[in-house]
């Protein structure tokens, strides 16, 4: 089994997932007051079908939870994990869960 780690790259405002040191996938945002608004999510095409892309949107869902802030999810793929998980929902404020469908 792969070591999986994370990082916050602020400098490149992306959070990266590594595989056995390697970087397997990014996903990047902008930082705004009182949110993160995440724009794209892509899991290097060496890595997919691994679960790593879900496995880096629980992780910046879960950093963001310990922020105090909330998620605009301009990026589909954390849209689309929004969707399935409920227990992230709270993150998202309503108007922006209307407007994401979420």
């Amino acid at each position: 089994m792969a070591d999986i780690t994370f990082t916050n790259n602020a400098e490149k405002h992306r959070y990266e997932i590594h595989s056995d040191g390697q970087l397997a996938g990014f996903c990047e945002y902008n930082v705004l007051t009182d949110a993160l608004m995440f724009t794209h999510t892509e899991v290097l095409p060496a890595f997919e079908g691994q679960g790593l892309g879900s496995r880096l949107a629980k992780h910046v869902l879960d950093d963001v939870r310990v922020q105090g802030k909330h998620v605009i999810p301009v990026c589909q793929f954390i849209a689309g994990y929004l969707r399935k998980h409920p227990e992230y929902q709270d993150l998202v404020r309503e108007d922006i869960r209307r407007a994401f469908k979420i």
